[in-house]
């Protein structure tokens, strides 16, 4: 019976072992879970340390953009009319000669502002300041010539009858129309 006994017992115990943990087993885990998630929040503050720097540094590089930009518009805006400027030098340079002049004869004063006239001329076409000079007979155009009075004529109504001052624009842009007067 002894040996009965000696055989129930191991099975006992075992049934006994199984529905006992191990605190160290469980501990063990518990300690493993933990640093899992201990790693992970370490990781995840990493990332989002190198997230908001690189957040900061692309925020930082927009705002040098922006006062860049400004200074680029600020400089542009202050030489702006430099090329116009340059061309113009030229043309105070034969005005001024001309004055210099001791005696001066009709025919030269007449050559020298012919002259001074091209130059003029040169430096409004190199900086496109283009002239609007219209012709009899054209239709008037409210975007480039302003009519200053009508008056009876023999023309299609609204045409224009004379030129009283030529009109200036710069590229596309309208600077001053031209003066004209127009047909009833």
């Amino acid at each position: 019976m002894r040996d009965q006994e000696k055989r129930n017992e191991p099975d006992v115990r075992m049934d006994q072992a199984a529905p006992v943990s191990d605190p160290a087993v469980s501990e063990n885990e518990t300690s493993l879970s933990e640093q899992a998630t201990q790693e992970k929040l370490i990781a995840a503050e990493a990332r989002a340390t190198e997230m908001q720097d690189a957040f900061l540094r692309a925020k930082a590089e927009v705002e040098n953009m922006r006062r860049r930009a400004q200074e680029d518009i600020a400089r542009a805006h202050k030489f702006a009319i430099e090329n116009f400027a340059e061309a113009l030098v030229p043309v105070k340079d034969s005005l001024e000669m001309a004055l210099k002049v001791e005696t001066p004869s009709v025919e030269s004063l007449k050559e020298g502002v012919e002259m001074t006239l091209k130059q003029l001329s040169s430096a409004f076409e190199k900086n496109r300041l283009l002239e609007i000079h219209p012709q009899a007979g054209e239709k008037l155009d409210p975007m480039k010539h302003q009519a200053i009075s009508m008056v009876p004529a023999e023309q299609e109504p609204n045409t224009i009858v004379t030129v009283l001052q030529k009109g200036y624009m710069i590229a596309d842009r309208l600077l001053r129309p031209a003066l004209v007067t127009v047909s009833q």
